[in-house]
């Protein structure tokens, strides 16, 4: 089960914003030095270890985040009272966007490993969105990209073979990036991003080792046969 615990405890401080070497990357880095002048003050950051919830589904959405370390799973909950990982949220990104519509969070967001985060007042982002066709354009882009996510996790995540939802997964792991070194989650974490179960995302994985397309070289860390996964997301045979 996740620990919670409250935003006040986990908080550490005021951002550091002007030294961020995220910066160019986070929602605000369009924003006039006047309007980032507005927000910086109201920016709070702080540390979340893992299977923390950084809010819980229907909270109040008072507040946006910006990932600065670390990853979060978005959680949704079937009636049957099981769980399923709709996506899950890197760097750079931004959680919580139902928040300028006023509406309780749509998920639980739950720290798969240690993370920092930005917190970052809603109603103020909403005020300096409707002023700044800069950092409108950007919440804009914030919204299609999550949408596109979503429609890509529904779309290869949830359909074909086990092995080509895993494979397809191991993919997106480091699809973003120049290494083919990637970190695993749970065995029930990947069921669960994947609507297998807990048994069958093992005993996938236990395949791939097997057949060389996983190699681990640290605790956790695995170097990926990229070709061979894709060829098995791609439905052809190793």
């Amino acid at each position: 089960m996740s620990k919670i615990i409250s935003l006040r405890d986990a908080w550490s401080g005021a951002a550091d914003c002007d030294s961020c070497s995220l910066r160019d990357g986070v929602l605000f880095a369009g924003l006039a030095e006047a309007d980032f002048g507005r927000l910086h003050d109201q920016i709070d950051q702080f540390a979340l270890p893992a299977g923390a919830a950084l809010y819980r589904v229907k909270d109040g959405g008072d507040h946006l985040f910006t990932i600065r370390v670390g990853v979060l799973k978005l959680v949704q909950y079937l009636a049957d009272g099981s769980q399923r990982i709709v996506r899950i949220a890197r760097e750079t990104d931004v959680l919580g966007l139902e928040a300028l519509l006023g509406e309780g969070y749509h998920h639980d967001a739950i720290a798969l490993q240690p993370t920092e985060v930005c917190r970052l007042p809603a109603r103020l982002v909403a005020e300096l969105g409707r002023d700044n066709p800069l950092l409108h354009r950007e919440l804009m882009a914030r919204w299609q990209r999550a949408l596109s996510e979503a429609d890509a996790w529904l779309t290869e995540l949830s359909t074909g073979s086990s092995r080509q939802r895993v494979a397809r997964l191991l993919l997106r792991l480091v699809r973003d990036r120049d290494a083919r070194l990637s970190q695993l989650f749970s065995r029930e974490d990947m069921g669960a991003m994947l609507g297998l179960t807990t048994e069958t995302a093992s005993r996938t994985i236990a395949e791939f080792k097997r057949q060389g397309l996983l190699v681990e070289t640290e605790p956790n860390g695995f170097l990926l046969d990229i070709p061979n996964l894709r060829q098995i997301a791609d439905g052809g045979a190793r």
